[in-house]
């Protein structure tokens, strides 16, 4: 069974970092796309970085120079370090791997909370 399971969210300062992980089991997902999405309430869930097998990566305008993706393939893992937090990072944020080829794919996680707030 493929399970992707998000940790490190929590409640942080305006200014403050936070670091999430996303552990994947079930398959391997070195050949895919891994990232992070978010869900503001009453919001579209939006792309915050996602980073290809060859280690491209890409970040939303909003998150650039403040996030960083990164991914270690050996433990089938994606993170997301996020400094100077702003409240409107405040989001449900889901870790999400996905590929077109040579087999598709495409898997989320069930969430992390994360509220940057005073």
């Amino acid at each position: 069974q493929v399970q992707l399971v998000e940790s490190g969210g929590g409640l942080v300062q305006p200014g403050g970092s936070l670091r999430l992980s996303c552990a994947a089991s079930g398959r391997s997902f070195s050949g895919g796309t891994m990232g992070w999405y978010r869900q503001a309430p009453g919001k579209q869930r939006e792309l915050v970085a996602d980073i290809t097998r060859g280690r491209s990566t890409t970040y939303s305008d909003s998150v650039k120079g403040r996030f960083t993706i990164s991914r270690d393939n050996a433990k089938n893992a994606v993170d997301l370090q996020m400094n100077s937090l702003k409240p409107e990072d405040t989001a449900v944020y889901y870790c999400n791997a996905r590929s077109v080829y040579p087999s598709w794919y495409n898997y989320w996680g069930q969430g992390t909370q994360v509220t940057v707030s005073s």
